[in-house]
């Protein structure tokens, strides 16, 4: 079950939320959103919520042995790298096992066959999460939760089990066990979920379908990429580059609304990262979450930047291989990650610099850097990549334009304008000014106050109208 689909949106979280406010207390209102999180789950993968309450249920026991011991000890330290050496290795084998076996058998011929090991939805979400909790609980930053009930009702929470934002429970421990949702929490949960709603139902499908109707032949058939025109290639990429934004994204504003919803605070997880002026702030500002769990659990760990140029240039190389690994087990992602590291350490010795002397360059500079960068993201086949590289600049003998192309940018010219201006803040910023105006007068502030009733309302109804009989509803991060 996805959150922009009707069962979910009319069936699923109106009673999750009609039973959670009927509940009598916090302990019955966290039963109803464990027991509402494991439906939700088992919904798509029934078979997989065993490895979900599995992994949860070795963590909750050795993290509680960790607890016991001194802090820091060699013990702990033991307990530690038990339970973190456990999380990893499964998410290595349900991940990671067949892409390992499949270069085993290409390089030496054994395997004969690869097994296809299918990929637990939100694993790698729910993996991180966990250990962040074991970690801080060994840190001494996070209480030891001692009811496998609440740490699992953490790990599973359906906000954001699948697809984030990756969660801290240091973060988050004192709104499981006491929190209240007042007025301002709900209604600006509700205008939260419904704006990311809009953003992944009007916006992310629209410029998915423009990404795949330019840039995936006819019958899914590469060797016919070299054929599409170059106006086909940039509009497509273009299509693609506001899509994962925008995709992604809603789903961290759908699943922060939710949490609002019922006083939960969750992480913010993008801050218009394409407003950047350089790569080392687009990555603060694109999924936040991610990036400060390998800065806190990986790189300050290694050493950061505090021994020197050469060892903070390797420890930048451990963890964008390792970012690049994350977002899936192909060698197209570890080289996307690799692509950046290029970047950021070259920020961080030299680059970075002569960024500062001009943001409008700096901020063309990242655009350029970002949007090649999705080109290796998009395609899973290095000679795809290449293909469209170089098609972008005429070089595989194609057409400036066609017909296809053409008809394709005319039909959907307005919709990459909103498209293009909802990766800015420019709404945002509207919406600021017109309620500090409204504030000025009592007419106005009325105005302003039902019209936080009516476009969440609008933005759900047009929401729901584009999901009715439209099968196309592609979320990518699923496969993450």
């Amino acid at each position: 079950m996805v959150f922009a689909s009707l069962p979910f949106l009319f069936l699923f979280l109106p009673l999750n939320l009609l039973a959670y406010f009927f509940a009598k207390n916090i302990k019955a209102k966290n039963t109803v959103m464990l027991v509402f999180s494991l439906i939700f789950y088992a919904w798509g993968e029934p078979v997989y919520i065993l490895l979900l309450v599995a992994m949860t249920f070795l963590d909750w026991f050795l993290t509680i042995l960790i607890a016991k011991q001194e802090r820091r000890s060699k013990k702990a330290r033991l307990y530690l790298a038990a339970v973190v050496s456990a999380d990893l290795l499964l998410l290595g084998i349900f991940k990671y096992g067949s892409f390992i076996l499949s270069n085993l058998s290409f390089l030496t011929g054994f395997p004969k066959s690869v097994p296809n090991i299918l990929l637990p939805i939100g694993i790698s979400f729910y993996t991180f999460q966990l250990i962040t909790y074991c970690a801080d609980v060994y840190r001494g930053d996070a209480p030891v939760q001692k009811s496998f009930k609440m740490l699992l009702l953490y790990v599973s929470m359906f906000h954001q089990c699948i697809a984030g934002p990756i969660v801290r429970y240091r973060d988050i421990n004192e709104e499981l066990e006491s929190r209240h949702a007042n007025y301002t929490d709900v209604a600006e949960g509700i205008n939260r979920f419904c704006v990311g709603l809009a953003k992944k139902a009007l916006i992310a499908n629209t410029c998915a379908v423009i990404a795949d109707r330019l840039l995936i032949p006819d019958g899914g058939d590469s060797s016919l990429l070299a054929s599409r025109s170059v106006l086909a290639l940039w509009v497509g990429v273009l299509a693609f580059s506001i899509q994962i934004y925008t995709d992604f994204s809603a789903y961290s504003d759908m699943a922060i609304g939710m949490g609002r919803m019922i006083g939960i605070h969750y992480t913010e997880n993008f801050n218009y990262p394409y407003i950047s002026c350089s790569v080392s702030e687009f990555w603060r500002r694109w999924h936040i979450t991610l990036g400060s769990f390998f800065r806190d659990y990986l790189y300050i760990p290694l050493g950061g930047s505090r021994k020197g140029r050469l060892r903070t240039v390797l420890n930048l190389f451990i963890v964008w291989f390792l970012t690049g690994l994350w977002h899936g087990a192909s060698w197209n992602f570890v080289l996307w990650g690799l692509y950046f590291f290029v970047f950021i350490a070259a920020e961080k010795l030299f680059l970075g610099r002569l960024l500062e002397k001009s943001r409008t360059l700096s901020h063309i500079y990242l655009l350029i850097v970002v949007f090649f960068g999705w080109i290796l993201f998009k395609f899973e086949s290095l000679s795809d990549v290449w293909t469209v590289f170089k098609g972008m600049f005429g070089l595989n003998g194609n057409a400036l334009s066609d017909f296809e192309s053409r008809t394709t940018a005319a039909s959907y010219i307005v919709m990459l304008v909103i498209a293009v201006l909802a990766c800015t803040p420019a709404a945002k910023n509207i919406a600021q000014r017109v309620k500090y105006s409204a504030l000025k007068s009592n007419g106005a502030f009325a105005l302003y106050s039902a019209a936080q009733f009516i476009i969440p309302a609008l933005l759900l109804i047009l929401s729901a109208a584009s999901l009715v009989g439209n099968s196309y509803n592609p979320f990518l991060y699923f496969r993450f």
